[in-house]
């Protein structure tokens, strides 16, 4: 599989090259970043628009500003694109929802299997505790701009899938006693953390607790790696992790 990375200069888009530098299933047709300076020979380039090779599908660890160039060479070639960058603007996100018709997009607030999973049972766990006070706590490293993280909010939208009436205190920053159906969401910053999302459900007699930690970001490079042998396979349409795991 030939595939386009875009953010290759970015810490997330060094590791996927790596991979796939060492792979024998996978192949780069290209490395894209603002940082480089085109070198077509080596397969460098600084715009995405400078590569008219031939690819598989594009994947992007890149910034959520890129998203209408990068849509707009995706469905100019009909390849598969996996968006894997967070804090899309809701015209971005817009963006994303049109391409998809046209072509297949892969899109999630994180790239990790083992997050997928706890977003499936933290919604078992929502459903079996309707009472439940429920909060989530994600700790990444201090050069990280979002907040909260897109795997917050996508662990949030989990949750709140089952339960429709939850609302969202994001940073919780005023005196007052918390709302019955609130989900608090709380962001720490520091030093080199990859990432640690935890979600705890109060239910009076017992607490239940989902957490995941990542060891290295060589984890969401893999997980976008399963997700192109996935996305590969579809037809035009908006896919996310659960769809993996179907």
């Amino acid at each position: 599989m030939k595939i386009i990375v875009n953010g290759a200069g970015g810490r997330m888009g060094q590791v996927l090259c790596s991979l796939i530098e060492n792979s024998e299933k996978y192949s780069l047709a290209a490395k894209v970043s603002a940082e480089f300076e085109s070198d077509s020979e080596n397969l460098v380039f600084k715009n995405i628009s400078e590569f008219q090779g031939e690819a598989d599908i594009i994947i992007d660890f890149s910034h959520h500003s890129a998203t209408k160039d990068l849509c707009d060479y995706a469905v100019k070639n009909s390849l598969p694109l996996i968006v894997a960058t967070t804090g899309h603007t809701e015209e971005e996100t817009e963006l994303i929802k049109k391409a998809s018709e046209k072509i297949a997009v892969f899109k999630s607030g994180n790239m990790s299997l083992g997050v997928a999973l706890v977003a499936c049972l933290a919604k078992i766990a929502a459903k079996a505790f309707p009472e439940a006070d429920i909060e989530i706590i994600e700790k990444h490293h201090n050069q990280k701009l979002d907040v909260p993280s897109g795997t917050a909010l996508m662990l949030a939208d989990a949750v709140k899938s089952v339960r429709e009436d939850l609302t969202y205190n994001v940073g919780r920053h005023e005196n007052g006693k918390r709302t019955k159906n609130e989900i608090g969401i709380h962001s720490l910053r520091m030093g080199g953390e990859v990432g640690t999302h935890e979600i705890i459900f109060a239910a009076g007699s017992q607490v239940i607790t989902l957490k995941h930690e990542s060891e290295n970001r060589a984890l969401f490079a893999e997980g976008a790696l399963s997700a192109a042998d996935f996305l590969v396979k579809q037809e035009s349409g908006i896919y996310n992790m659960d769809n993996i795991l179907e």
